[in-house]
């Protein structure tokens, strides 16, 4: 494809992974609520439907973060094609881990019903909570994929200054952040009221991006004459 092509079909991936990854969270919420691990298996078995749901739009990032991976690749390629490459497989671990979670997802609904309907509910129950501890870890896990991948292809359009240069600093920086946050996050020190705010520059950077690639596209290099 041209870097025309590229570029609009990035930008509308950008907004269509995190339309998805929104809507996901916000139903999974719903569907497991509860104040314990007991609760919160009741509620998913009696929002089937959504949380069958939840596993689609899981799975359908996966989707989402390959093909940005591959259409950002063919936007930097020719800046530093090592170190595209490397990002485009931080992206493509990222989805490969949004699939799992899909797994998941519907091991989660098998056993939360299981948990209601069999005699013996107290392993169910166990297995159950630990599917529902693990879940935000392996979010983290793939997040941090994530964000290494975007500082990658940041820096790339950065040194490349094929979009707005104020535009490639607020990436690097935004995914910068990410990088040292979600480690620390993972280790149990972040505090709660902390997780949401940090990735409010990345929201705002990937908006922004997703509406210059789709308007705008990107500035393609000049060709270095031979000496």
């Amino acid at each position: 494809m041209t870097h025309t092509a590229n570029a609009r079909l990035a930008g509308f991936t950008f907004l269509a992974y995190i339309a998805t990854g929104i809507l996901s969270m916000v139903l999974f919420s719903r569907a497991a609520a509860g104040a314990s691990a007991i609760a919160r298996l009741a509620s998913v078995a009696q929002h089937v439907t959504t949380v069958r749901l939840v596993a689609v739009l899981t799975l359908l990032t996966f989707f989402e973060a390959v093909v940005l991976g591959v259409t950002l690749w063919a936007l930097t390629r020719d800046e530093d094609p090592d170190v595209a490459v490397l990002a485009l497989c931080c992206r493509v671990g990222e989805g490969v881990l949004g699939a799992a979670a899909a797994v998941r997802t519907m091991q989660l609904l098998s056993i939360a019903t299981a948990s209601t309907t069999s005699a013996d509910g107290t392993a169910a129950t166990a297995l159950g909570a630990l599917l529902l501890s693990e879940g935000g870890s392996s979010t983290t896990i793939g997040a941090t994929c994530f964000a290494v991948g975007s500082t990658l292809f940041s820096y790339l359009f950065l040194r490349a200054r094929s979009i707005p240069v104020p535009l490639a600093w607020l990436g690097v920086l935004a995914s910068l952040l990410l990088v040292i946050a979600l480690p620390v996050e993972l280790a149990g020190f972040l505090p709660g009221s902390l997780v949401w705010p940090i990735w409010l520059p990345m929201l705002v950077f990937e908006v922004t991006l997703a509406l210059w690639l789709l308007g705008k596209g990107v500035t393609l290099p000049v060709p270095r004459q031979p000496r």
